[in-house]
């Protein structure tokens, strides 16, 4: 299997033997029974068979040669893949997921390192930064400003150092990118995002060729028990069986809406990958659900905006059917750089004129 959309419908089945169930079970035990040193499960921090089937979808969708990681969260995917670096300094977008720069920052303060943040879409900056970086965080597109990386030559400046490449791929997901093919050493995602896809899960996961960055990684996970619970994961497989169709009417949604906006008289700004006006569109995943919008009233017409939606949902987190929205800058820890009137939108799979009509009246109510 090659094709995305099949590896999402089949991977993961249970053995095709009569009287097998189409689906994979769910097993919930802490521990097994085992009196020895033979194979089979120990101890469900260890591993359960739960994780497999939705471990060998992910790796398979990425390109991996070695099972994915599932873990409790994306900010625990996230926390993993940073400790596979030594100490020191970490290259990392200005506009990452705050969280990710959260953790990162400290990281380096308790182990004597440091965060330099760079514009992630300027490849010359990023490589100025390089010399001496232990490793190097890329989004690409960035949460919330969507800007974009040239991941396959800032993978290979920083290999010719040593530099550990790690690519949050949560945005453009498998099927948008494959940064493992780009040079990334380490692929992570929240897997709460697009890949479970429905809103009701919290979930991360990680992905490398490296057989040692996957042993390191699988030590840290289960030394720090940042393990995900059998039913979650179960969902999440569930939930990524129709990622392809989702992320389809999902990215087709965003592209229109884009557009769309870009030509209201009532708003200020709008970004999303696939506009011509976009900097670095060549470098674009193939689909992107999400936008932002800057209407024009600056931040109290953004906030009457989000209040006056009915169908968008107020809400944070993206990627699920529903379509979300919320001014970014509202979080203390967000980057000043954010402008503060921005708002990021997530695309869900509703009818199109109905996600327009609703966002068209908010704007009508909103800028006043």
């Amino acid at each position: 299997m090659t094709n995305p959309a099949t590896i999402l419908a089949q991977s993961g089945r249970p053995e095709r033997v009569q009287g097998n169930p189409v689906n994979p079970p769910i097993v919930l035990s802490s521990t097994y029974r085992n009196s020895g040193t033979g194979p089979g499960n120990i101890y469900a921090r260890w591993d359960t068979e739960t994780w497999n089937p939705f471990e060998k979808t992910l790796a398979t969708l990425e390109g991996a040669s070695l099972p994915a990681l599932v873990h409790a969260s994306g900010m625990a995917a996230i926390t993993t893949a940073l400790h596979c670096a030594p100490p020191g300094k970490i290259v990392a977008p200005k506009h990452s997921y705050h969280a990710s720069l959260v953790v990162a920052r400290e990281m380096a303060e308790r182990e004597g390192g440091e965060v330099v943040t760079v514009d992630i879409a300027n490849t010359d900056e990023i490589l100025a930064a390089l010399p001496g970086a232990k490793a190097v965080l890329l989004e690409s597109p960035t949460n919330p400003m969507l800007e974009l990386a040239d991941i396959e030559t800032v993978a290979k400046a920083a290999h010719e150092q040593g530099t550990l490449v790690i690519v949050d791929n949560t945005f453009a997901t498998p099927l948008g990118q494959q940064p493992l093919s780009l040079g990334a050493d380490i692929v992570v995602h929240s897997a709460t995002k697009y890949l479970a896809g429905h809103s009701d899960v919290v979930l991360g996961a990680v992905v490398t060729n490296s057989e040692e960055l996957h042993d390191t990684m699988w030590n840290y996970r289960t030394h720090t028990g940042s393990v995900a619970g059998p039913m979650e994961t179960w969902l999440a497989l569930r939930g990524m069986r129709t990622l392809s169709l989702r992320f389809e009417r999902i990215t087709q949604n965003a592209a229109e809406l884009a557009k769309r906006l870009s030509e209201h008289p009532l708003v200020e700004a709008v970004a999303h990958p696939s506009l011509p006006n976009h900097p670095n569109r060549e470098r674009a995943p193939k689909g992107c659900g999400v936008l932002t919008l800057r209407p024009k009233g600056g931040k109290e017409a953004a906030d009457r905006l989000v209040e006056a939606t009915t169908l968008w949902l107020p809400a944070t987190s993206l990627g699920g059917v529903e379509s979300t929205l919320e001014r970014r800058r509202r979080f203390a820890d967000e980057a000043v750089t954010v402008p503060e009137d921005l708002l990021r939108l997530s695309c869900g799979i509703e009818d199109i004129e109905d996600l327009w009509e609703d966002l068209d009246n908010a704007l009508r109510i909103a800028v006043q």
